[in-house]
């Protein structure tokens, strides 16, 4: 096995909804209190989770999510919601609050904090270029603990012997 110093693990985040913030974030901490190098690409709506506007906005649709069972989100019964209670008006925000309120009871920092944790532990943090120029933005909308803006090539060769989460 590799030396703790040598291990890189990158995560290449794509997702920008609360339930998909999370696994890359909690991985990545977990890493680098392991001594491992790691590296965050953040591509499509993955770039929410870096953008400032975005970051503390997330959500969480219940539509279409298989796996939105009342009993894990703090209702008193285990069934599953019927998707089409989930197109009425505010229950996303009705999710999203139940989410919220299940992160923060575990003790676990909101996504903004969660990424600026991150990057002042030592986490690469970089955005995707193509993703940025098709969505117009530019440097000033994400974090200051970005390192930069790069292509998926110059992802690719500066984790190489990576381990690779794609997210």
């Amino acid at each position: 096995m590799a030396d703790e110093t040598e291990r890189k693990i990158a995560f290449i985040c794509s997702k920008g909804n609360l339930d998909m913030a999370y696994p890359a974030l909690i991985m990545g901490w977990a890493a680098l209190g392991n001594g491992v190098d790691v590296t965050v690409f953040f591509t499509f709506w993955g770039l929410d989770l870096i953008t400032k506007k975005r970051m503390n906005h997330l959500q969480i649709a219940p539509v279409g999510n298989t796996s939105m069972k009342t009993g894990m989100m703090g209702f008193p019964i285990d069934i599953g919601i019927p998707q089409i209670v989930g197109v009425l008006p505010g229950m996303t925000a009705v999710a999203t609050a139940l989410m919220r309120k299940k992160i923060a009871e575990v003790h676990v920092p909101p996504v903004g904090e969660m990424i600026e944790m991150l990057a002042d532990a030592g986490a690469h943090l970089y955005a995707c270029k193509m993703s940025v120029d098709m969505m117009g933005l530019s440097e000033k909308d994400f974090i200051d603990g970005l390192e930069g803006i790069v292509t998926a090539g110059e992802f690719i060769d500066m984790t190489e012997g990576a381990q690779i989460v794609f997210i």
